[in-house]
């Protein structure tokens, strides 16, 4: 269950109106003295659990969201295997998708929006908190992926996904997924 999001106005010390945005979850006090009586006291109450954020060298898995001729956008869904409460933005360049022959990478060859990713955090990001990831790993690249014709298709080489349903065959940079990753 998602927290309440609330805004709020509030009379300051000097007398002035305070005004907050976003509120995770609220509890509201009426003032019982002073000439602000009529307006709220609001108190923030977190989680008692911490959010876990992605740290440089770890295994996270993405959704991605778009794509350019740069980098692909992405949706930080889990840390190793634990989910997050909230997603984190990230970035996959284009040099960091594979460890050779970058100069010849194409990213609508690699990725493709909705794509699931295993990806690598090299750098906690930029000043607007996007994570760089990248998928330069045999071990790392799209793992699941939907046919045009909505069925998900299967991996046939490292750099190819063919749908069951078409027989289409579509580029993608395809992670060669460890036992350990796998869930049965």
């Amino acid at each position: 269950m998602a927290p309440s999001v609330t805004t709020a106005l509030l009379a300051g010390a000097n007398g002035k109106t305070a005004f907050s945005g976003r509120l995770p979850e609220r509890q509201a006090w009426p003032r019982r003295c002073g000439a602000a009586s009529q307006l709220p006291v609001v108190s923030v109450v977190r989680d008692a659990e911490s959010q876990l954020l992605p740290d440089v060298g770890a295994i996270v898995t993405c959704k991605v969201c778009s794509i350019n001729s740069r980098f692909a956008k992405v949706r930080i869904l889990y840390i190793g295997s634990t989910p997050l409460k909230s997603a984190f933005r990230g970035t996959i360049r284009r040099e960091d998708i594979r460890a050779t022959e970058k100069d010849k990478v194409e990213v609508y060859k690699s990725f493709r929006p909705g794509d699931i990713v295993l990806a690598k955090v090299i750098s906690l990001g930029d000043i607007q908190s996007n994570y760089l990831l990248s998928t330069a790993e045999n071990e790392l690249g799209v793992v699941v992926a939907h046919s045009e014709a909505g069925a998900q298709m299967v991996p046939i080489s490292w750099c190819e996904m063919q749908c069951p349903r078409t027989h289409s065959k579509e580029l993608r940079k395809v992670a060669r997924v460890q036992p350990e990753f796998l869930q049965t």
